[in-house]
């Protein structure tokens, strides 16, 4: 089996570049507006409860529903249209959010309503970021992955950076009605850009099958499926696609599990969420409580309020990202050619994110604590744009999108767990412990991943 990009699919520079341009524009809209509400949301909640109990809960529904979904969503990823399962969850998404803007117009909001919203936009996240990164090298060369990967990761953080800044800004000004609004236009904008790819090649979505990548008796079903739909009952048709999705979810694991580079990026960044993340989501709750009442002038900012260190905290991850995604796209393409040197790449950010999470825990100096902060970022890029890069240059074509699902469904899946760790133990012990324990824990992973790196990689068929 080819890669996406061989015969009719060896574009020209121009060709590519356009593609690229116009799905990393309408990431960084959705992107933007998606950040903007998220942190007024989750600052509303902090300032709102102060507790560990409060942010578990807001973990739990705003993450494991993404896992859960994610299940069905690499392999719809493989079987349907990807561009189309990148557009309608943003528009479902916005249509929540346009409910949520009018009930906290009309003094109707509560916590329990907020929980809600955060579901349903995690759910759509699990079935629209398995789709952004199939639909990827669809649209760029192989050679040209981990650039493009890398300059997602500088969007990312220069969204992140522009988010918290600009949350800041509007919940000194406006009301949290208005802001939620911010996320429905730039949704709107965003599914314009994404809308106007022409697709380079005519992809067939079921390819898997075709190529009998899953099993005769799914692709049985499937056609029992499509047939249900105009002479069976909808129960027997959904009964179908639910088989076919288990099936596709159970070949995607062992395909996973067979090679050890793309085993060792999905386990290490389920690992790292479940040690480092997770307590790297209450970050909120260490800088509302151990730098209550400490002021830092800047010179060209004094933080002095909540909101204004908040923003400061999120800012100082996202500098840190975007740092570390131009470090990336500048040198990853020279210097991380080969499988292995991305999987060192891959190693040695896990093991920065654990040591900068440590170092969050014992830090007692705002200043120096925004400096580790940046660090962090930095090692969060390190390993992400290289994570993408091996999932989608090993996996085969017909793969790619239940590889990713795998991955999302671990890693947010690994986050609630372990808030359901760390997050009651916040209430009970200095929470700067929880920091420092769940560093320590991310070192043998990042262990365990250069230790598969040096295993051998299989040729795709």
């Amino acid at each position: 089996m080819s890669h996406p990009f061989s015969e009719e699919s060896a574009q020209s520079e121009t060709g590519w570049m356009q593609r690229a341009v116009l799905l990393l524009t309408g990431q960084a809209f959705s992107l933007l507006g998606s950040s903007v509400v998220q942190f007024a949301i989750w600052w509303w909640i902090v300032l709102q409860t102060r507790t560990g109990s409060a942010m578990l809960l807001a973990t739990l529904f705003g993450v494991l529903p993404q896992s859960l979904v994610s299940v069905f969503g690499g392999p719809m990823a493989d079987r349907y249209n990807r561009k189309a399962l990148i557009i309608l969850p943003d528009l479902i998404i916005a249509g929540v959010t346009v409910l949520l803007s009018v009930s906290f117009a009309l003094d109707w909001a509560s916590l329990s309503l907020i929980f809600v919203v955060l579901l349903i936009r995690s759910a759509g996240g699990g079935i629209q970021q398995p789709a952004v990164q199939s639909f990827i090298p669809d649209v760029v060369p192989e050679s040209k992955l981990l650039r493009v990967n890398a300059i997602f990761g500088v969007i990312d953080s220069a969204n992140r950076i522009a988010a918290p800044a600009l949350a800041a800004v509007l919940v000194n000004l406006v009301p949290l009605w208005a802001i939620l609004l911010v996320d429905v236009t730039t949704a709107v904008i965003g599914v314009g850009f994404v809308a106007m790819i022409r697709v380079p090649r005519a992809a067939v979505p079921d390819s898997a099958v075709q190529n009998g990548a899953v099993p005769d008796n799914v692709a049985e079903a499937q056609g029992n499926g499509a047939i249900a739909g105009t002479t069976d009952s909808a129960a027997a048709h959904s009964i179908a696609i639910l088989r076919r999705t288990f099936a596709d979810l159970k070949a995607g694991l062992a395909y996973a599990m067979r090679h050890a580079h793309i085993k060792g990026v999905i386990l290490g960044d389920a690992l790292t969420c479940l040690m480092s993340v997770a307590p790297m989501n209450l970050t909120l709750l260490l800088m509302t409580r151990e730098f209550e009442g400490i002021d830092l002038n800047l010179g060209f900012i004094n933080l002095t309020t909540a909101s204004d260190k908040l923003a400061a905290n999120e800012l100082g991850l996202s500098v840190g990202m975007l740092l570390g995604g131009a470090l990336m796209s500048a040198i990853g393409p020279k210097l991380l050619r080969r499988n292995i040197a991305q999987m060192y790449a891959v190693a040695l950010g896990i093991a920065m994110v654990g040591i900068t999470v440590i170092g969050l825990g014992v830090s007692r100096n705002l200043l120096l604590y925004l400096i580790i902060d940046v660090l962090n970022g930095v090692a969060s890029a390190v390993c992400v744009g290289p994570m993408r890069t091996v999932m989608q240059s090993e996996s085969d074509e017909s793969m790619v999108g239940r590889v990713f699902g795998l991955d999302t469904m671990l890693s947010t899946l690994g986050m609630p767990l372990g808030m359901l760790i760390f997050a009651p133990l916040a209430d009970v012990i200095p929470i700067a412990w929880v920091f420092i324990a769940g560093g320590l824990l991310t070192l043998p992973v990042a262990w365990y991943v250069l230790m598969l790196s040096r295993k051998p990689v299989p040729l795709r068929t």
